[in-house]
């Protein structure tokens, strides 16, 4: 016991990131995936420089992961040792010199211990984001070719991550506008675009979906002041359950024109003030906003730490946040089904869940209709390829992209969907999680796959009158399409359905014209009937269950005069 005691004492700081990584790797290996998780695990099945939600990071490091640890600590190997590694490089980035505050501050906030196990693209944009800060502090005193070039590569995994990572580099240039008059400073750049080129060139090629998602498709239909609220109230959750606004406005008192520190105040209210800014538009999540929390530590830590009344606060709140954070832990390791069934967790039950489907599927491929994260689930768990249908009511994913559903065209599948009951020939199927209406279809007919949008100025919405659209059809749809339109004994019919917010307020059955190259005007067999006004609209194909349809666009705002 006195030479483990002694040697705690004597490297302290190997003990504590040790001791880190140990809890978090027995933490990724006890807990079951969570949506998201799954769904990126995937994308990992098909590896590609890009996908429809993110950069390719988080699919290059579950697949190194995996390859090692086929199960749930694959899946989050890298994100715990990157975790890890991150808390490193904060600590050498710290300004003022006090480790044991540096200890106590990071214990006590959970995002960091219980998050940072989790195969989300959020894990490697924080570590990114703290390389860049270290290599930004290297570039700043040494100001060489080799700095530049190394920050350009550190700019590039950030991107890499997640397109957030964008905001840190644009908030340090404000922070530093002597960066434009450095050579040094321009070859980061440089660099960063060029390794960043081969995701810009997919995106090109798959006509921007990440654009469109993020920018268009995402957005809620009007500003609600709860958006705003609970994105305050999360972000002093996130930096720590006991402890968010102490660091929050300690990180603020923080006063420093060292060119470091100022990128990091730039970086943390920037970052806050763009996501609050984007609550006027839509939901803003609060893991968003992770990559802050690098500033917030920083800055907060060289404050409280020349301020001993908040120091002593620190370590009065360390207990009771240890004492939250094991709670949560034993949570997530242990299924207590009283409590599983109050929180509805996506950590439990998924396995049973899965044997349940599968059981009664009798070998055939199962789909899910409206869903990223229940196929990645059921993928995952029962080791069956599975897929879903993305129709009209819901919003594309990368389930429009793989090559999946084209494969099992004119198989016979087993649906599985809490709207399937009204179907004939349906049948429910129990779970853990409630009863599945499901129904076997004999020869599968979906078209998600094809990919429509709307050529700019050409769309005439005008009520009382039949709509008319011209489209241009994604040239690999082409062939597909134009078989499609001929008719081979497959459902064929296209609509425009309309919606305000998920209410679909009416629906336009659309006369196809001849396929001019790449073009396709349809119009409306019915007129329109709704009120001046903006609307959403999908365009959509018939697939082989009733009255459901393929989304085959992005979300497309129109205006019926």
């Amino acid at each position: 016991m006195n030479v483990l005691t002694s040697s705690i004492r004597s490297r302290p700081a190997a003990w504590f990131y040790i001791g880190w990584l140990i809890i978090n790797l027995i933490q990724s290996y006890g807990t079951e995936l969570l949506h998201d998780e799954a769904y990126y695990w995937v994308y990992s099945q098909y590896p590609a420089w890009g996908y429809f939600d993110h950069p390719p990071m988080i699919a290059v490091l579950i697949k190194l992961g995996y390859q090692i640890f086929p199960n749930e600590l694959g899946v989050r190997l890298m994100m715990a040792l990157m975790n890890t590694a991150t808390l490193w490089l904060v600590h050498q980035l710290l300004i003022k010199k006090d480790d044991l505050l540096f200890y106590a501050l990071t214990a006590s906030m959970g995002v960091l211990q219980i998050g940072g196990i989790l195969a989300v693209p959020d894990i490697p944009l924080t570590f990114f984001t703290a390389l860049f800060f270290w290599q930004y502090k290297r570039f700043l005193e040494q100001d060489n070719w080799l700095q530049g070039l190394l920050l350009g590569i550190v700019m590039a995994g950030m991107l890499y991550s997640k397109y957030h990572g964008i905001l840190i580099i644009l908030f340090t240039l404000f922070s530093n506008w002597k960066l434009v008059r450095n050579p040094r400073a321009w070859i980061a750049v440089i660099i960063g675009v060029l390794h960043f080129f081969p995701h810009l060139y997919w995106q090109y090629q798959h006509d921007f979906p990440s654009v469109s998602y993020h920018l268009k498709e995402r957005n809620a239909p009007a500003f609600q002041f709860a958006f705003t609220l609970e994105y305050v109230a999360g972000q002093i959750l996130l930096a720590g359950p006991l402890i968010g606004f102490l660091l929050l406005r300690s990180a603020n008192r923080y006063k420093s024109t060292d060119l470091l520190a100022r990128a990091l105040q730039w970086s943390m209210w920037g970052f806050y003030g763009f996501f609050l800014i984007s609550t006027l538009k839509g939901r803003v999540e609060a893991n968003w906003t992770v990559p802050a929390l690098i500033p917030v530590i920083i800055l907060s830590h060289a404050w409280i730490s020349e301020n001993l009344s908040q120091r002593k606060w620190i370590f009065k709140l360390l207990v009771p946040s240890l004492v939250l954070v094991v709670l949560v832990r034993v949570y997530m390791l242990t299924d207590i089904s009283g409590l599983t069934r109050i929180f509805k967790d996506e950590m439990h039950g998924n396995r049973e869940w899965v044997n349940a489907i599968k059981e009664k599927s009798n070998g055939l491929p199962v789909i899910f209709l409206n869903s990223y994260q229940r196929p990645s689930k059921y993928w995952f768990y029962s080791g069956d390829t599975s897929f879903a249908i993305n129709t009209t009511y819901y919003r594309r994913n990368n389930y429009n992209f793989w090559p999946i559903e084209k494969e099992w065209q004119n198989r016979k599948v087993l649906v599985v969907d809490k709207d399937l009951g009204t179907i004939d020939n349906s049948f429910d199927i129990p779970t853990p999680r409630g009863i599945i209406p499901a129904v076997v279809i004999d020869m599968l007919h979906s078209f998600s796959h094809i990919r429509l949008s709307l050529s700019d100025k050409s769309a005439d919405f005008k009520k009382g009158h039949p709509a008319q659209l011209t489209v241009e059809v994604d040239k690999h749809s082409i062939n597909e399409l134009q078989q499609l339109l001929k008719g081979s004994g497959v459902p064929n019919e296209l609509v425009a359905d309309l919606f305000v917010g998920k209410s679909m307020v009416q629906r336009l059955s659309l006369t196809p014209s001849e396929l001019q190259e790449t073009k396709l005007t349809l119009t409306s067999r019915e007129n329109i009937s709704l009120q001046p006004g903006e609307y959403i609209m999908k365009l959509g194909i018939a697939t082989s269950l009733p009255n459901l349809y393929s989304q085959n666009s992005p979300a497309i705002v129109i205006e019926v005069n």
